[in-house]
């Protein structure tokens, strides 16, 4: 035996009556200051100039960091080009 039930309400209404917290507050917070973030970088990030100077500032570390990746995804092109690396292991 089956038996269905059909509850029409809200999203608020719903997280009210299971006793979860509203995150609206938190999530506004979370969204503004990305979105601050975002705004104060768009401009470094359309000069290559100042982006790597930002890199530079942070003592190499955003240049080795970018290397290990392009490091990474080189190596891992590699194995996919040459017959899928870890398959004779």
């Amino acid at each position: 035996m089956r038996i269905t039930i059909d509850v029409d309400c809200t999203p608020v209404e719903a997280r009210t009556f299971l006793g979860l917290p509203d995150l609206a507050p938190m999530n506004e917070m979370i969204v503004t200051e990305m979105t601050r973030r975002a705004k104060d970088n768009l401009d470094t990030l359309a000069d290559p100039e100042r982006l790597v100077k930002q890199w530079m500032d942070m003592g190499g570390k955003g240049i080795d960091a970018l290397s290990g990746m392009m490091g990474a995804a080189m190596s891992s092109a590699g194995k996919a080009a040459s017959g899928g690396g870890d398959k004779g292991k």
